[in-house]
């Protein structure tokens, strides 16, 4: 019996994936690495210490010890971009559904923007909240939904995980949790690990319904 749903922030929650990946670009630049959007999305869900080490390796550099002081700069310049909205319908249908099961948000984010987005979209909806701030291994590390898992007190055949990321799906699958995605911003067959891959948001409301 399913009591939980598990959601990923970042192109599931909210539609901000553009904004993260143009505050990378520009903080990698300052480094002297040109990236592309498309460069991020496939690394989405990661933290901030893995999305770093990922680009610099790939740039046939050494990663840096201030992973900090990056993830802050990069933090400043996505609010000042700031156009990140919710996806139309699912703070509705999720309020709908609150009560009979719980909520849990699972993201690689750093702490304080998760805490602001779905303060900001999705109030007093979410019983749990795991940043990349509060694990030592982020996605597809099986700890950040493990942890939710946890928090939520339910067992992980008592959830279902809702990703976009070929890194989230990868977490909730080496957690042992049914993932159901969506092809946000990269292609489906990235996703093919997930138990079910839906076309778009529309459907993840349809496939909501059935909850109701």
């Amino acid at each position: 019996m399913i009591k939980a749903l598990i959601f990923d922030m970042d192109g599931v929650l909210v539609d901000s994936m553009p904004d993260h990946a143009d505050a990378w670009i520009e903080v990698f630049a300052q480094e002297g690495i040109h990236i592309k959007r498309q460069d991020i999305y496939e690394i989405e869900g990661s933290n901030h210490v893995g999305i770093v080490t990922l680009v610099f390796r790939k740039a046939g550099r050494m990663p840096p010890t201030d992973f900090t002081g990056l993830a802050r700069r990069k933090r400043d310049i996505f609010d000042r971009i700031n156009t990140v909205k919710a996806f139309d319908g699912l703070r509705e249908k999720l309020e709908a559904m609150k009560g009979r099961y719980r909520f849990a948000v699972v993201s690689g984010s750093d702490r304080e923007i998760v805490a602001s987005l779905v303060g900001r979209f999705y109030p007093g909806i979410f019983d749990a909240m795991v940043s990349g701030n509060d694990v030592k291994h982020g996605k597809p590390s099986p700890e950040p939904y493990l942890k939710a898992v946890d928090m939520l007190g339910v067992r992980n055949d008592e959830c279902i995980v809702v990703e976009n990321a070929p890194m989230g799906v990868e977490s909730a699958k080496n957690a042992g949790i049914y993932c159901v995605a969506i092809p946000t911003y990269v292609d489906s067959h990235k996703l093919e690990r997930a138990d079910t891959i839906l076309e778009n948001h529309a459907k993840l409301l349809e496939y909501l319904n059935t909850f109701s």
